[in-house]
């Protein structure tokens, strides 16, 4: 199980550049499905035939990074960010371009008291990145504007917990993988999406759900956990603690029914569960449930501390249920 979260966390694939990704969860499912496509946006959807209910789970495949957008004369890179990173987790931290270049970031400062000022107000307007180039000929050698990189996270086995870069969401991905190898003679008509670009606006998910058109939707994602010293007190989602079952985010309200129905599930199979209100943030779930005329959507979260981080921490027990949620679900009558 882990030597699989490894294997995705440590792939270079943010938003928009996540065909090797793709490739490799394709990989891993190939023998236990009956069907697949890549959708025009990029989008993995494999198909397990049953005769039940049409359900689409579905995890992005895409994480957090950055973009490369002008090489100075010394050869030091500016850049944008891709999703929602905060700035000041990016100071002195080592980064990897897709082509293998590795990088580190730091912030300007011209004179004695910009340290301090630049530092307290800080913004990507202050921040480079030096590849080691010693001029932008050098630079354009290494890297080009419109270059990705991500974080250089490595994988951090702790025991009964883990830590990587991008567990936000190849956690999700692993998920469903291990899913799709475990299901067997399904109930119900299951499609697996792993989705593009649910970072820059829950894009991939959009259009593979409507090219899917399901009864039923599951996204399955991250949730920040708090449960850290003065974490925030009114949100409880903690790690180690089961799924959480999301009722509300920014994205979406989750439909009652289906929160009601993954409670019972969860209830029926001894499967340790908490519930999840999360006042800012959104999953897939937000774009699927607006699909044609409507998608009944719920959403399962696997806690996770530092989110968009590179430092991203789960524990193995909340990971394992959920993959028991999954199977649980795929043959539930609904």
């Amino acid at each position: 199980m882990k030597e699989l979260i490894k294997k995705l966390t440590q792939i270079v694939a943010p938003s928009g550049r996540e065909e090797i990704l793709v490739n490799t969860i394709l990989e891993e499912v190939k023998p236990y499905i009956d069907d697949y496509e890549i959708d025009p946006l990029g989008s993995l959807i494999v198909h397990k035939k049953g005769d039940g209910k049409k359900i689409l789970f579905d995890a992005h495949a895409d994480e957090i990074g950055l973009m490369v957008t002008y090489i100075e004369d010394n050869g030091f890179l500016r850049f944008e960010l891709i999703g929602g990173i905060n700035p000041y987790t990016l100071i002195s931290r080592r980064v990897i371009f897709q082509n293998g270049i590795l990088g580190t970031i730091y912030y300007e400062a011209e004179k004695t008291e910009d340290l301090s000022k630049n530092l307290k107000n800080l913004s990507v307007d202050f921040l480079y990145i030096d590849v080691g180039a010693k001029s932008k000929e050098e630079a354009r050698n290494k890297v080009k504007v419109g270059d990705m990189a991500t974080w250089k996270g490595g994988f951090v086995d702790m025991g009964s917990r883990i830590m990587a870069k991008a567990m936000d969401d190849r956690i999700a991905c692993a998920t469903l993988i291990e899913a799709i190898k475990r299901i067997k003679d399904p109930k119900n008509d299951l499609y697996f999406v792993f989705a593009v670009q649910e970072e820059v606006g829950l894009l991939g998910a959009k259009t593979a759900a409507y090219n899917v058109s399901p009864d039923l939707a599951i996204a399955i994602d991250v949730t920040p956990a708090f449960d850290t010293p003065k974490g925030f007190k009114r949100i409880k989602v903690a790690l180690g603690k089961g799924v959480a079952i999301k009722i509300q985010d920014r994205s979406l309200i989750a439909n009652k029914e289906v929160v009601r129905k993954l409670t019972e599930i969860a209830e029926n199979n001894s499967i340790p569960y908490q519930y999840e209100i999360l006042p800012f943030g959104g999953t897939d779930g937000g774009a699927i449930q607006l699909t044609k005329s409507g998608i009944k959507t719920g959403v399962l979260s696997i806690p996770c501390r530092y989110v968009h981080s590179p430092n991203e921490t789960i524990d193995m027990e909340d990971y394992k249920n959920t993959i028991n949620f999954v199977e649980k679900i795929a043959n539930e009558v609904w």
